[in-house]
């Protein structure tokens, strides 16, 4: 027999443990913005996905404070109107963990971590060394989503990979080299090493 639930019935912490535990792998966003004093930030995202080629979108999902104030990337994004998404990869998941720590306003997180900042090719905000792959972004529009969270749509104008991940003609990109890592429920996270295909049917 089914189990089933009436969203609106349940409490945001009871749909949030739904949600994540189902909704699964999301691939995280280790996203590096810049405050209106040039300060480096660097938060970790899970509700992060990419939604467009044409033009090329992503998207993250901000948490907002319980005060209805805005967290550092929020804050960083509104006043700068950048922001750069960086992959994480299995090697680098320890240190984008140490980024999700509390730190007050003002910490550089890339620091704490040892992870290294690169200035940014089109926008303000740095990309990180380390990654396997890096997106600056420009803000394209912001849906606020009541009290809690803002959905934060960035155009992608730039991208940065590491050597040896794409092939630069083909533009093929390895996902191996990637090895990215996703958030799973609770604190679970998973990799991609174990892959299968499935052709697109012709009919």
């Amino acid at each position: 027999m089914a189990v089933s639930f009436d969203f609106k019935k349940l409490g945001e912490r009871e749909r949030y443990k739904l949600m994540i535990g189902t909704i699964i792998p999301r691939p995280i966003a280790l996203v590096t913005t810049v405050d209106e004093h040039g300060r480096i930030n660097a938060a970790p995202f899970s509700f992060f996905n990419c939604l467009s080629a044409d033009p090329p979108i992503l998207a993250i999902g901000v948490e907002n404070n319980a005060d209805m104030s805005f967290k550092d990337t929020g804050h960083n994004i509104r006043m700068t109107e950048v922001f750069t998404v960086n992959i994480v990869s299995f090697a680098i998941a320890e240190a984008m963990h140490v980024c999700g720590s509390k730190y007050p306003r003002g910490v550089d997180e890339l620091k704490e971590a040892g992870l290294t900042a690169v200035p940014g090719e089109k926008v303000a905000s740095p990309f990180i060394a380390e990654a396997p792959a890096a997106f600056e972004c420009r803000r394209h529009v912001t849906l606020e989503l009541g009290r809690s969270r803002q959905i934060i749509l960035g155009e992608i104008v730039y991208a940065h990979y590491r050597d040896g991940v794409v092939d630069p003609e083909r533009l093929h990109v390895d996902p191996a080299a990637v090895d990215a890592i996703a958030r799973l429920g609770g604190d679970t996270c998973a990799t991609i090493r174990d892959r299968f295909e499935m052709l697109t049917p012709k009919l």
